[in-house]
């Protein structure tokens, strides 16, 4: 990753963000809000709404309009899906906001009759995702499209290009790219250097046994609109996530934010992977043809010196769940989209910093612990600065509807885009890669212009 990509707005934020007592005395450097995120005073009149579509009001999809609600200006006026059982749930919901749109099966009707659209959420299975953007870009409309960008390289690079080439805007739905809690843990490390030289860093993504997705008794897709979207059967329309030919496998699906935050944090790609995975666990599941666990350690040529990174996702256990750990010779770090995981703590070789003596402290791995904390800067009397007390409130909105807030305020300001497809791209390139290393056993080499589309 170029270290001068442009990044929604340089957090700048000290080392009192870990303190958390208000007695706490000090002056806090100012933490400047990305443009995206500033306070709306006014809500936008009718002349100023944006006309939206989606396009897979599934799961994720209606996850994302709910959020997208949340936003003032936004208008949504049409939905498109092969379902019409979702069809139907999304116009009701909708209904209840007072936005009633026009449903469409197939989306290119949708974008035939629907000229005025500004823009369209993408939220289908991963292997649609280039077909479906694409055409919106090239109809004129800017796209949000959930990750992973595709199941293949070539069509995630072709999205790229044809937002390039449309001149539309395209977001991809890492949304850490705009949560303030990792805005906040990358100053830490880059401007406060609390971990010193970074040498390692662990993910995962830990969860329960998942059983199939059903479907309501009666509802299902006629077989001849199955067949004619490209599924066999409800349970592949449905359980798509498990088919390599509709999905990136669980790298995709889970990985590729948190090997993201690897690429952003050490601002770099990697420069090879070796993995390990099976399906050792779904076996009776008929047909299922992705891994039910993986393991993969990436290796990286950091400024400073080599990084390696060890990733895990299981699908049979929740333990410990989801975080990113950044390690160094001085410290560690803990972050998460899980705002009840976040600390740091201090290698004992290390220098004792003035405020740590000051810093609530908690206890794990029988280990003094300083918890992470943003919204805490003080100043020099002792009071939140209005900037800490704004980061605070940022951080208590969803991620997503962060993420969308980014997308939309591109549209309407022309900040910048917290995660543009060149940077989707680069983590695509990571997870799906990765996958072909799994598959043969074998240790992957990149090359750096396998990053550029």
């Amino acid at each position: 990753m170029d270290d001068n990509t442009t990044e929604p707005g340089d957090l700048q934020c000290n080392r009192r963000e870990f303190i958390c007592s208000a007695a706490v005395a000090g002056a806090g450097l100012m933490i400047t809000v990305p443009g995206w995120a500033q306070e709306q005073t006014e809500v936008p009149d009718k002349a100023e709404e944006l006309a939206v579509g989606i396009i897979g009001p599934g799961s994720q999809g209606k996850f994302l309009l709910t959020k997208a609600l949340k936003i003032p200006g936004i208008r949504f006026v049409a939905a498109c899906d092969v379902w019409p059982y979702h069809r139907e749930i999304t116009a009701k919901l909708l209904k209840k906001y007072d936005q009633l749109v026009n449903t469409y099966e197939d989306y290119r009707e949708m974008l035939d009759q629907e000229k005025h659209l500004d823009a369209v959420i993408v939220a289908t299975p991963d292997w649609v995702h280039a077909e479906h953007t694409n055409a919106c870009l090239r109809a004129g409309k800017h796209v949000y499209c959930e990750k992973e960008m595709s199941n293949t390289i070539a069509g995630a690079r072709s999205m790229v290009e044809t937002a390039r080439e449309t001149g539309k805007l395209l977001q991809i739905g890492h949304q850490r790219r705009s949560n303030p809690r990792y805005w906040h843990a990358l100053t830490l490390i880059e401007k406060d250097k609390i971990l010193g030289r970074v040498t390692h860093a662990f993910g995962q993504w830990n969860r329960p046994q998942l059983y199939e997705l059903g479907w309501p008794q009666g509802r299902e897709v006629d077989p001849e609109t199955l067949k004619r979207h490209g599924y066999e059967n409800m349970d592949q329309f449905r359980n798509w996530r498990w088919y390599r030919k509709y999905s990136g496998g669980p790298l995709a699906d889970l990985g590729s934010h948190q090997i993201d935050v690897f690429n952003w944090f050490l601002k770099t790609t990697p420069k090879a992977v070796i993995g390990s995975g099976g399906l050792d666990y779904y076996t009776e599941q008929e047909g299922r043809d992705w891994y039910d666990n993986v393991m993969t350690i990436y290796e990286y040529d950091t400024k400073a010196g080599p990084v390696r990174c060890f990733y895990q996702i299981l699908n049979t256990t929740s333990n410990g769940g989801f975080f990113e750990t950044f390690m160094g010779d001085e410290g560690t770090l803990v972050v998460s989209e899980d705002s009840r995981k976040g600390y740091f703590f201090r290698e004992q070789q290390a220098k004792k910093r003035e405020w740590e003596d000051e810093a609530e402290k908690i206890e794990t791995m029988d280990r003094d612990a300083i918890e992470l904390k943003i919204g805490e800067t003080l100043t020099p009397e002792g009071q939140k600065t209005p900037e800490a007390q704004r980061m605070l409130e940022l951080a208590a909105k969803p991620p997503h509807q962060l993420h969308l807030e980014s997308f939309f305020d591109a549209i309407r300001n022309g900040t910048p885009l917290s995660c543009p497809s060149e940077l989707a791209f680069e983590v695509c390139v990571s997870v799906l890669r990765a996958n072909e290393a799994i598959d043969a056993g074998d240790r992957v080499e990149f090359q750096p212009d396998e990053f550029k589309a």
